[in-house]
Order: C-alpha cells, then sequence, then structure tokens
C-alpha cells in the first residue's frame, strides 16, 4: 500500500492545534509542549504513520522520540477514526459558557452568570472560584451548591480533595 505523507501533517496538526488550544486556556506547560515536541516528531517522521502502526501497533508509536502512552493512544485514535474526541473538547471550550455547562448543576442561566459576573473563563478558574467563595456569592447557589460543584470539579480535573486553600486560609 502507498504511503501517504499526508496523514503524518494530518496528525502532527491535530497534536500542535491541542497544545495552543491547552496553552489558551492555561494548561501546563510541560503538557503544552509535549504535544508540540510529538507533533514535530511526526511531521518529520520519514515513514507514513498508518504504515508503522500497521507493521508494530501501539509498540511502534511508543517507539518514537517524545510519544507516551496518552499520545500513542491519542494518534491511534485518530489513525483509526479520523477523529480525536478529546481534540473535539477543546474546541467545545472556546465557548465559556457551554463548557461551564458541561459541569453537572450548571445550566445556561447560571453558566452565563457565572461567566459575566465573576469573569470566568475555564473549569480551573471555575474551581479556584468555588473555592474562594466567590461561586457561592452568587444568586442561586448557595453553600450545598457551590460544594457539589466544587466536588464535581475536582473530579472532572482530577484533583485530589482536600489540596485547596480555604476561602481565607491562602
Amino acid at each position: 500500500m502507498p504511503s501517504d505523507p499526508t496523514i503524518n501533517q494530518q496528525v502532527a496538526g491535530k497534536l500542535r492545534e491541542a497544545a495552543d488550544l491547552l496553552q489558551q486556556q492555561g494548561a501546563n506547560p510541560f503538557r503544552v509542549n509535549a504535544y508540540r515536541r510529538a507533533a514535530d516528531i511526526i511531521a518529520g517522521l520519514g515513514e507514513d504513520l498508518a504504515a508503522l502502526v500497521r507493521r508494530q501497533g501501539m509498540e511502534g508509536l511508543l517507539a518514537l522520540p517524545n510519544v507516551g502512552r496518552g499520545l500513542a493512544t491519542a494518534i491511534d485514535e485518530i489513525l483509526r477514526t479520523g477523529r480525536w474526541v478529546q481534540l473535539e473538547r477543546l474546541r467545545g471550550v472556546l465557548d465559556p459558557e457551554k463548557l461551564l455547562q458541561s459541569v453537572p448543576g450548571i445550566g445556561p442561566r447560571l453558566a452565563q452568570r457565572i461567566h459575566d459576573e465573576l469573569h470566568v473563563d475555564t473549569l480551573q478558574a471555575l474551581e479556584l472560584a468555588a473555592h474562594d467563595g466567590r461561586l457561592e456569592s452568587l444568586t442561586g447557589v448557595g453553600p450545598r451548591r457551590a460544594v457539589a460543584i466544587r466536588a464535581t470539579l475536582e473530579s472532572m480535573l482530577g484533583r485530589v480533595r482536600g489540596t485547596w486553600p480555604r476561602a481565607g486560609t491562602g
């Protein structure tokens, strides 16, 4: 089967787009750079990624410099489906109100108030507002609702309970 050099460029482009979106959202710079380094490796690869995976499977991807298990899984998903669910989620994040609505317990009206009144655009900023007391200050968000949203965000963002300073303690 003839190699398709454009597949490498497509995969590298998706990785770069994810890096750009993550950077805009204030993600960990090491994670952002990992996506960019992997994109550079793939863009400069002398062989077709699809052929590499057919021949060596996931181990072939893991053998590439700067490609760990998470990135290898993402690349495999792109090669198999032409899509990358994580990137699609990141693209949706650019609309802050839609992003806020991805948190159970936050509907369209509350999302708009959080965005407009607290100037919150990311889940990380929402988490901070939930911990520093600003979220509770909004009409319709009492202590119980704030606790529920905080717990949901900790789960969504992979935080360990008890690591954030409480309002007035930090």
